[in-house]
């Protein structure tokens, strides 16, 4: 990347959804406008969220600015996660081997599954009772 050119994506988990802003710089990491450490209190958060520049050794090397809203804080880690790794692919194509084999530019399909009528949950039942 060139000069002060900023390239964004979106990523998403569960219901989260964040959007990164990434651009050359010395590693800054800013989330709805606070550092990351102050915005996520548990390391395996921060961790997760920092996983693509380890992946792909670019720690360090831009300046990272993360909107993300709705979900939890661990849906709002993987959120963005996944938002990095395609900006972080948009802006070097080269990276995609890398990104690809941590499986961090696949979308977890995983979410919380609907409750049915006549059951507790989403699958839990009324103990039967014979008698």
């Amino acid at each position: 990347m060139e000069g002060t050119q900023q390239t964004h994506a979106s990523g998403s988990r569960k219901t989260a959804v964040a959007r990164a802003f990434l651009k050359a710089g010395t590693g800054q990491f800013t989330v709805n406008s606070k550092q990351l450490e102050q915005y996520f209190h548990r390391q395996t958060l921060v961790d997760m969220a920092k996983q693509p520049f380890l992946v792909t050794n670019t720690a360090g090397q831009f300046d990272t600015r993360i909107t993300v809203v709705g979900g939890g804080t661990t849906g709002q880690a993987g959120a963005i996660r996944h938002a990095i790794a395609r900006a972080l692919l948009r802006s070097h194509p080269d990276l995609h081997d890398a990104l690809k084999h941590a499986d961090l530019l696949t979308r977890d399909p995983r979410a919380k599954e609907r409750k049915k009528y006549g059951l507790k949950r989403a699958r839990k039942a009324a103990t039967y009772r014979k008698r």
